[in-house]
C-alpha cells in the first residue's frame, strides 16, 4: 500500500485509525481540514521510500491544472529556481482560477511585494545601488527626467568617485535637465550634501559606486555610505545573468538594507529568472522596470499583473483570428 487517507471528527481518533491499520511505523504525509471544515484528513504511508513517491505523486495531482501547466512551463523557461517556481505554481493551483495569466497574477502578488518609486516626493532619499555595469547612473538619470517632467525639485547626488567617467555621464543628462549635480567623496560628504538638500527637493537620487557585493570591504564602505545619509537603497539589476549568482547579489545587497529592486536592460533579454531569484532571495521589493535606452519614459512602475504578461508567452491565434487581421491589414 503506497498511500492512504483517513478522515475523522478529531485529529486524535484520525491518528487512532492510522495506527490501528498501518501500525507504529506509518509516517503522516500530510494533515488538512476535511471537506467542508469538518473533522481532520490524513495521508499516511507505512514505508521511507512509500512517502516520497506519495509526495511526488500528490505533487504532480496537485499542479496538474491546465493554467498551473502554463504557469509552470513559462518559469522553467525563465528559469526560476526550482523551489520558487514549486511555490509559484503551488500558488497558482491554490487560487484555482482557470485563466493562466489572472492565475499567475494572483500568485505573483502572493509571492511578491510590489511597491513603485514615487515620481513626486520621498521622506527619505532613493540611493541607487548594485553591482557594476549594471546601469545605475542611466537609472538615476531616468528617474531624475520622470520626475523634472512632472515639474517636481529634484536633487541628485553622485557619491561615484571610483569610475572614471561616471560623474561626467550623469552631468551631461542633469544639464540638459537644468539640474545641478551635487557631488559627495566619502560617507561625510555624502552626509553634508544630503542634509544641505532637506527642504530643497521634492525628491533626492543619489548615484552610488559600482560595488563588488562579495568583497567585505566595498560592502562596508557602501554600508557607510547608506548609514552617513539615511537613504533608502534601491538594488538596480540587469536582468537576464545567472539565477543563483542573482540572488546572491540580493542576498548581499539586502544586507546592507536594500528594500526594493529595479530591473535594467528589459529590453535585451528575454528572461526574467535572475531578478524574480535576487527579489525572493533578499527579499526585495519589486518598483520599476528599465526596458528602454532612452532617459525621457525609461523608467516604469512593474505590478503583478504586468510580470505575468511578461512571463507567459503571447496566446496563440486562431486561424480566423489571423484571417480577420490579414483582411484588416489589406483594408489599410
Amino acid at each position: 500500500m503506497r498511500l492512504k487517507s483517513y478522515t475523522a471528527p478529531s485529529m486524535a481518533e484520525a491518528m487512532h485509525m492510522v495506527r490501528l491499520e498501518l501500525g507504529v511505523d506509518a509516517i503522516i504525509v500530510s494533515t488538512q481540514r476535511a471537506a467542508g471544515g469538518k473533522g481532520v484528513r490524513i495521508t499516511a504511508a507505512l514505508e521511507p521510500s512509500d512517502v516520497e513517491e506519495a509526495i511526488s505523486e500528490m505533487l504532480a495531482e496537485a499542479h496538474s491544472t491546465p493554467a498551473a501547466e502554463v504557469v509552470r512551463d513559462a518559469l522553467i523557461e525563465h528559469g526560476l529556481p526550482a523551489r520558487l517556481i514549486e511555490r509559484l505554481v503551488n500558488a497558482v493551483h491554490t487560487n484555482a482560477i482557470e485563466d493562466a495569466e489572472t492565475a499567475c497574477s494572483a500568485a505573483l502578488e502572493a509571492g511578491f511585494t510590489f511597491a513603485p518609486l514615487p515620481d513626486h516626493g520621498a521622506p527619505r532619499p532613493f540611493m541607487l545601488v548594485g553591482p557594476p555595469g549594471n546601469g545605475k547612473s542611466m537609472v538615476v538619470a531616468k528617474l531624475t527626467a520622470r520626475s523634472a517632467l512632472r515639474n517636481r525639485r529634484v536633487g541628485v547626488i553622485t557619491a561615484d568617485n571610483v569610475r572614471a567617467g561616471a560623474t561626467e555621464q550623469l552631468a551631461a543628462f542633469t544639464r540638459i535637465l537644468q539640474i545641478d549635480l551635487i557631488s559627495a567623496r566619502g560617507p561625510e560628504s555624502l552626509r553634508r550634501a544630503v542634509e544641505n538638500a532637506t527642504g530643497q527637493y521634492d525628491i533626492v537620487f543619489i548615484d552610488s559606486p559600482g560595488l563588488n557585493p562579495f568583497k567585505l570591504t566595498d560592502m562596508e564602505y557602501l554600508s557607510a555610505l547608506v548609514e552617513a545619509a539615511n537613504v533608502e537603497p534601491i538594488l538596480v539589476l540587469a536582468a537576464g545573468s545567472d539565477a543563483m549568482e542573482a540572488a546572491e547579489i540580493g542576498e548581499a545587497f539586502g544586507t546592507i538594507g536594500a528594500t526594493r529592486l529595479l530591473a535594467t536592460r528589459l529590453d535585451t533579454t528575454r528572461r526574467l529568472g535572475s531578478i524574480m531569484a535576487a527579489a525572493d532571495a533578499a527579499p526585495l521589493m519589486f518598483c520599476d522596470v528599465s526596458a528602454t535606452p532612452h532617459v525621457a519614459n525609461g523608467v516604469t512602475p512593474i505590478n503583478a499583473a504586468t510580470m505575468a504578461r511578461m512571463l507567459l508567452p503571447a496566446p496563440l491565434q486562431t486561424p480566423r483570428a489571423k484571417s480577420a487581421k490579414t483582411t484588416t491589414e489589406a483594408s489599410l
